[in-house]
């Protein structure tokens, strides 16, 4: 997609990040910014296709934002791009993808190409997706023991599994290149791991 047709909302309230992000990407998309999350509900509309969110922010956070979006109907994906290590909250916030801080250009790049891949597959796809990235980040930031005694974390992979096996079906149909392609991170060999960063 080129310059016009895809619409991209970049919300952080240090201008400075919101201001390197859109000249990163202003060559690709038809970039906006926000510097609130009151700036954000602004520019939202239905033209906006995908919104690389910032959580921690005075005011209206992040995640007020994302409620707002998701409770409004608007049919954009969202990316939380912050400094704030994912914990068992995110569990239950709307987002479809979670990137954490410092982003490189590359990264920037290929996380809004995610969210324009997602935008072409239906509810059931875009939930797996979701579930999946929730997943993902969870386990690089928490221990496999933190994770084996979570039950919310134990229903989320139930969760998966269910999608998985009723997805069984359609993911037959894409190449095996095509349906790795939308995870950028493979998942964690769990007996492996090292200690996290956060316990």
């Amino acid at each position: 997609m080129g310059l016009g047709e895809t619409t991209v909302l970049i919300v952080d309230d240090e201008s400075a990040v919101t201001d390197v992000y859109a000249a990163h990407l202003q060559d690709e998309y038809d970039v906006r910014t926000a510097y609130s999350g009151s700036e954000a509900l602004e520019e939202l509309d239905d033209d906006v296709d995908a919104v690389l969110l910032d959580r921690r922010m005075p005011g209206m956070s992040g995640d007020e934002v994302l409620e707002h979006i998701r409770e409004e109907g608007y049919d954009c994906r969202v990316a939380m791009v912050t400094a704030v290590d994912p914990d068992f909250d995110i569990l239950d916030m709307g987002f479809d993808e979670y990137v954490v801080k410092p982003v490189s250009r590359d990264d920037l790049y290929d996380t809004v190409e995610q969210l324009l891949t997602y935008s072409t597959y239906d509810d059931t796809f875009q939930e797996y997706f979701s579930l999946v990235s929730k997943r993902a980040a969870l386990e690089t930031s928490k221990s496999r023991s933190a994770l084996e005694t979570n039950e919310e974390y134990q229903q989320l992979t139930d969760e998966i599994e269910e999608l998985e096996a009723n997805l069984d079906d359609a993911v037959g149909d894409l190449e095996e290149d095509e349906f790795g392609a939308l995870f950028r991170m493979p998942e964690p060999d769990l007996d492996s791991m090292d200690s996290p960063s956060q316990p």
